[in-house]
């Protein structure tokens, strides 16, 4: 049977994996941050409480905001690692998705308010639109997105608000290593404060 790793690029270096410092997620346990950043909430600092999350989270302004920091909480060490290159730059090799051989279906990304995926009210995910939500991405397996790139709304299972992470190219005929950036664009016209947690999906099939 097909087995997918999730694999991080934890360096400056837009360069494939395995080559550089790739470090392998614990799906069960890590989770993305999208931050504005704080001495407490950054690259080698340990897990942040709550309160220090909330604390280095994004002042809305009334003017349209990219997040500009992207952690993994890497719970089994306690540490913070850092995305460096996830965001609006032209990188290609941010987030890896090792795929152990060939699938059925192609591998796709999909942005859900819980484990339950079945819903997208929260309002990073465009509170039950998916046109708004502010969490974009990009499939980058075949290259390198373009500077400034746009990509998807990501929400849901809806066409057109979710990735294709082999590009639409199909299933996959055997081992394959996938790639995407992913961005957190918050709205001008966003008011209120608050904590989404929105869950992330690979999902795919295989005999």
């Amino acid at each position: 049977m097909t087995t997918l790793t999730v694999v991080y690029n934890h360096t400056h270096t837009d360069q494939a994996y395995p080559t550089g410092t790739w470090v392998t997620m614990n799906t069960g346990s890590d989770f993305l941050i999208f931050t504005n950043g704080s001495p407490q909430v950054a690259d080698g600092q340990a897990i942040p409480s709550s309160f220090q999350l909330s604390s280095a989270g994004i002042v809305l302004t009334g003017v349209q905001q990219t997040v500009p920091h992207y952690l993994i909480a890497n719970v089994g060490a306690n540490i913070l690692n850092e995305l460096f290159l996830m965001g609006p730059g032209n990188y290609q090799y941010v987030l890896g998705f090792v795929f152990s051989g060939a699938t059925t279906s192609e591998p796709v990304l999909e942005a859900w308010d819980d484990i339950s995926l079945s819903t997208t009210n929260a309002a990073c995910l465009g509170a039950g639109t998916p046109s708004n939500s502010w969490l974009q991405g990009v499939t980058t397996t075949s290259g390198a997105p373009g500077a400034s790139w746009i990509g998807s709304k990501l929400a849901g299972s809806s066409d057109g608000n979710f990735l294709y992470l082999n590009n639409n190219g199909g299933p996959l005929t055997g081992a394959a290593n996938l790639y995407c950036n992913l961005k957190m664009v918050v709205p001008a016209t966003q008011t209120a404060g608050g904590t989404n947690n929105p869950v992330l999906c690979i999902k795919f099939t295989t005999t």
